[in-house]
C-alpha cells in the first residue's frame, strides 16, 4: 500500500532499556545493523501495527514495554532506485514512518529473535542512544536523526519524574 507521493506507511521502534540503552539489531544474513520497523497494514493503527512488528521482530508482547512517546508527524526517506524491486520502480519511493520509543519493562531474556517464521534480525544489543546514527544505511541516516532528537525528550521527562518520585 503506498500513498499517492509513493510512500509506504511504517512504524519504527526505539526500543530502550533502563540506562536508555537501545535495541539495535542486526539483519539476518546482512552486516547490517537498524532499529525495527515494518508497514502498516491496511486498517491498522500505527500502534497496533507497532506492536505487530515489535512482536514478529523482537518477540516482545504489549506487556514486555511501555510507550514513552511517538513523533508528531510523518518522516520520510528515499529508497536508492537500486534498491527498489523492478516492478516497483516509478511508482514506489520510500518509507513514511511513525516512530516509537519504548521502554523495556521486562527482561533482556523476553527478546526472541525467532518469534516468527520471518525473522528479520539474527543478532542484537543494546548500544548507546545515538550510536546507531554512525552506522545506519546512509539513506536511513536523517530519519534516524530527526526521530531519535525528536524522541528524546520522552527521556528526559521521565528521567525528570523519576527524581520528583524519589
Amino acid at each position: 500500500m503506498l500513498d499517492r507521493d509513493g510512500y509506504r506507511p511504517n512504524v519504527g521502534i526505539i526500543l530502550c532499556n533502563h540506562k536508555n540503552q537501545v535495541f539495535w539489531g542486526k539483519r539476518i544474513r546482512e552486516h547490517s545493523w537498524q532499529f525495527p520497523q515494518g508497514g502498516i497494514k491496511h486498517g491498522e493503527t500505527p500502534e497496533q501495527a507497532m506492536f505487530r512488528e515489535l512482536e514478529e521482530e523482537v518477540g516482545l508482547k504489549p506487556s514486555h514495554v511501555q510507550i514513552l512517546g511517538r513523533t508528531r508527524d510523518w518522516l520520510r526517506y528515499d529508497v536508492p532506485t537500486s534498491w527498489v524491486r523492478r516492478e516497483w520502480r516509478g511508482s514506489y519511493r520510500g518509507q513514511k514512518q511513525i516512530w516509537f520509543l519504548l521502554r523495556l519493562t521486562g527482561r533482556d531474556c523476553d527478546v526472541c529473535l525467532r518469534a516468527s517464521t520471518h525473522p528479520e534480525f539474527d543478532a542484537w544489543r543494546w548500544s548507546s542512544y545515538w550510536d546507531p546514527l554512525e552506522t545506519v544505511i546512509e539513506f536511513k541516516r536523517d530519519v534516524y536523526q530527526r526521530a531519535l532528537s525528536e524522541l528524546s525528550r520522552f527521556l528526559s521527562q521521565q528521567q525528570h519524574q523519576r527524581r520528583l518520585e524519589q
